[in-house]
């Protein structure tokens, strides 16, 4: 493409590069509306870039179709250089159209066919659309839907209800209000979760995805009333075949639960130390590791979660081998947890198992690794606090002979 002059005018002050819906606000200056929107939901102060005038976050912008024909035109002109021609955008999504859609939805023939819209509004990843139907109030409607086809055992529809919620779900102090003690969500979205249905991997997905955002808002005293069916549900979908996007999320709940009432017993006995494991030994991605290393630390803190991980064959052996190899993160948590074990669960037999299979050795090398200070106190304390045990192993030599070197 030869270089050509761009008109000054045709490009967003924002972006700086040729705008495609230019949109005027009220401070007289011209952004393309994605860029303006964006500004205006992610700016700490909402003022006008270009005239730093205070620019409320929900102010009335403007299409300028002069300018956007003007630009067309342009385009147009010089396709043969290579210029990509711009397309009439739609017309912005108005609240009254999703009030329409929400009062069709009452209506038994209209109801499937908006339910449709408004899945088809959520999907197209526009922030407008989003935001028109946060403020509408769609994300109480699709909450109250799926409750409704949890407690009538109906499935139609819950597969568009769960895409949307997930889609514009907002953590606006309206929508925490919302859930903070909805234990009749919990209850529908666990039971999706449990259910056959059509397209379960997706419908699954977004049920496990909506209980992460939901627990991270949710009130204290709930999380501490979920049952044990519910950890049962969410281990299950860590040995289950849905995506590594539900395994995350499913983590992340777990994580989010573990500290409040007596949800880390429930959660062990769930058996989610052994299926964690079974999980990090599949060899999963980074962030994946990281999650299974946050949750195991939190259940090693009690004697179960310890006893539950040392029977598990490969449970020492895991823990050995991705120390030092995934991230500092991992490496803390792994070293907390070795120190629990040590601390409150050595039998010798144990003791002799973190010989076998190179934990003892690991523990050596963090020593010599560029590592946290505090990483190489706990090492040490181990390291001394077992050394009648592990007295014999050669890597304990090195080290005694060596931790004075400098």
């Amino acid at each position: 493409m030869e270089d050509i002059d761009i008109p000054q005018y045709f490009l967003c002050p924002i972006s700086l590069q040729i705008m495609k819906d230019p949109v005027t606000t009220i401070t007289g200056i011209t952004y393309d509306r994605e860029s303006i929107e964006h500004w205006l939901q992610t700016a700490e102060d909402a003022a006008c870039p270009v005239t730093k005038q205070p620019l409320p976050r929900d102010s009335d912008l403007t299409p300028n179709h002069m300018l956007r024909r003007l630009i067309q035109a342009w385009c147009t002109t010089n396709a043969k250089y290579g210029i990509d021609q711009i397309p009439t955008p739609k017309s912005p999504l108005k609240k009254s159209y999703i009030f329409k859609l929400i009062r069709d939805l009452k209506i038994a023939q209209f109801s499937q066919n908006a339910l449709k819209k408004l899945d088809e509004l959520a999907n197209e990843d526009i922030e407008w659309n989003r935001k028109c139907m946060v403020e509408a109030g769609v994300t109480k409607v699709m909450v109250l839907l799926i409750i409704r086809c949890f407690k009538e055992g109906k499935t139609k529809g819950l597969e568009e209800a769960l895409s949307i919620l997930y889609r514009i779900w907002s953590p606006t102090a309206e929508n925490k209000q919302l859930v903070a003690e909805n234990n009749d969500l919990f209850e529908s979205l666990t039971w999706v979760l449990r259910i056959d249905i059509d397209n379960h991997v997706v419908v699954k997905t977004h049920a496990v995805k909506i209980l992460k955002m939901t627990t991270e808002v949710a009130s204290s005293s709930l999380i501490g009333k979920l049952k044990l069916d519910f950890f049962m549900v969410m281990t299950s979908i860590l040995r289950g075949k849905l995506s590594p996007q539900a395994i995350k999320a499913a983590l992340h709940v777990l994580i989010q639960s573990c500290p409040w009432g007596t949800n880390k017993m429930k959660i062990i006995e769930a058996g989610a130390v052994f299926d964690v494991i079974e999980l990090e030994l599949s060899n999963p991605e980074k962030k994946t590791t990281e999650l299974i290393f946050r949750l195991l630390a939190q259940l090693c803190s009690c004697a179960d979660g310890r006893a539950e991980l040392l029977k598990h064959s490969a449970g020492i052996a895991m823990l050995s081998k991705r120390t030092l190899r995934i991230s500092a993160a991992t490496d803390d948590l792994s070293m907390h947890i070795f120190a629990q074990i040590t601390k409150f669960s050595a039998t010798n037999e144990v003791l002799i198992e973190m010989l076998r299979v190179g934990a003892v050795s690991k523990l050596c090398m963090i020593l010599q690794a560029h590592c946290e200070a505090h990483l190489k106190r706990i090492a040490q304390g181990i390291l001394r606090l077992h050394s009648n045990v592990w007295n014999n192993s050669p890597c304990i030599q090195v080290y005694l002979l060596t931790r004075n070197a400098r």
